[in-house]
């Protein structure tokens, strides 16, 4: 009982912020199935700030450290809620049911939509009228989603199910994410940059997304390529991408030139798991094309940068994809050429990752779940900026629309964090040089 008693009185600062982050939860939960989101934007946007807090203080090494059985078991705690709470925020659950249900019945989910007339066994009046686009898109989701989805219908179907798997699939990304923090000398209960953070809570333990898949393999992944396991990394890395496309930005952070193996494995892993499915032919890609068309990517008015600029000048969409992919080009040629060690492959996945998805500009929350997982690998304030803020965009009720001010909020605060960081490393290093110099002369 002592023990206990010091424990407390050394760490309590740690379980203020844990009964904080408790009580901002409630909230949330109290006012997310409301008609006026409003209220749950701002009750996550105050669990955010304490997050915040407590990342500033185990940054600044001033407090004892909570420790990592605290830190799994706050990061438990924060999912049960959410976990048993109907889904308010997303229907993207509805159509994982729907997708896995479908594949169990030996069709082809790329194949019909779901409203067509092949599927009338299917329908039900649980799932089927909650399915977004059902009446014109197939799936979009890529073929080890699809794998993912059959699972949770194999292990009884449901939201509940669904929801089950991925918190499940979440928590051994955690683990995966410990074991990185272990083999690269850092404290392991620095995995609360991750497990403690409001957005992975609500977006998988909330509303069953899929990106918990993604977080799962990118850690797979990297602790592969830290180990020097290339063939393992490349296809861990198929994995990630083969649930959510754009992990495979981060591939030249985890890729040394001149090794096919990485790439070899990547290439199979993609081909093993689409060959079950190439019986449609090129729809195969799923509502994928609609998808960029309903999103106005194609067009650039989804891309908040393009969007703002043309507030002062047209601009063609051809010019911006042209700028992103010169940027994207020259990170991954830095990131390609970077010094050895496991520091320089974590920190230029995370610039991969960070670039990627603030150029696409992506319209809903859960896209920025596995910024956080690389985060708590290499923490970097300007790259957190944008998953604290993703809450805003549920802001207006219409699914998918921005504000211009939110995105600028979201968007434009990463780049004025980013550009305010690039000035403080110069000037620290302009200093450091000084001081140098001011030695070796004397």
């Amino acid at each position: 009982m002592a023990a206990i008693a010091l424990w407390a009185k050394e760490r309590r600062l740690w379980l203020l912020f844990a009964l904080l982050l408790c009580g901002g939860e409630a909230a949330g939960l109290a006012v997310e199935g409301g008609s006026d989101l409003h209220l749950f934007v701002l009750a996550a946007l105050g669990e955010g700030a304490v997050y915040a807090a407590a990342v500033a203080v185990l940054a600044g090494g001033r407090a004892a450290r909570p420790g990592l059985v605290f830190a799994l078991a706050v990061a438990a705690l924060l999912r049960v809620g959410p976990l048993c709470a109907p889904v308010a925020l997303s229907t993207d659950i509805y159509r994982y049911v729907w997708d896995g249900r479908v594949a169990a019945a030996g069709i082809n989910p790329y194949r019909y939509i779901p409203t067509d007339p092949h599927l009338l066994p299917l329908q039900d009046p649980v799932v089927f009228p909650r399915i977004n686009r059902n009446t014109y898109a197939p799936t979009i989701y890529p073929p080890v989603a699809q794998i993912l989805f059959l699972l949770a219908h194999d292990l009884g179907g449901g939201v509940l199910a669904v929801k089950l798997l991925f918190v499940g699939l979440e928590a051994a990304g955690i683990a995966a994410l410990v074991g990185l923090l272990r083999r690269t000398g850092k404290p392991c209960d620095a995995v609360l940059l991750y497990a403690w953070h409001p957005l992975p809570i609500w977006e998988i333990a909330g509303s069953g997304h899929v990106d918990a898949a993604v977080v799962l393999f990118m850690a797979l992944a990297l602790a592969a390529a830290l180990a020097d396991r290339r063939a393992a990394a490349g296809a861990a890395l198929a994995a990630a991408t083969l649930v959510k496309f754009l992990p495979a930005v981060v591939a030249p952070a985890l890729w040394r030139r001149r090794d096919p193996r990485f790439p070899a494995a990547f290439v199979a892993v993609a081909v093993a798991a689409y060959l079950p499915y190439l019986g449609v032919g090129r729809r195969v890609l799923g509502f994928l094309p609609g998808y960029v068309a309903e999103e106005r990517l194609a067009s650039g008015g989804g891309f908040w940068a393009l969007d703002l600029m043309r507030h002062v000048i047209a601009l063609p969409a051809m010019v911006y994809f042209a700028l992103a992919a010169a940027l994207m080009a020259a990170l991954a040629l830095a990131a390609l050429n970077r010094p050895p060690g496991a520091g320089a492959s974590l920190a230029w996945a995370l610039a991969l990752a960070t670039a990627a998805t603030v150029l696409a500009s992506p319209h809903y929350p859960w896209y920025f779940v596995w910024l956080v997982a690389l985060c708590a690998l290499a923490p970097w304030w300007p790259a957190l900026w944008p998953t604290l803020t993703a809450f805003l965009l549920y802001w207006h009720p219409k699914t998918g629309y921005v504000p211009l001010w939110a995105e600028f909020t979201i968007y434009g605060g990463f780049l004025i964090l980013a550009c305010g960081d690039w000035v403080r490393r110069n000037l620290r290093a302009a200093r450091s040089g000084e001081r140098h110099g001011i030695r070796r002369a004397g």
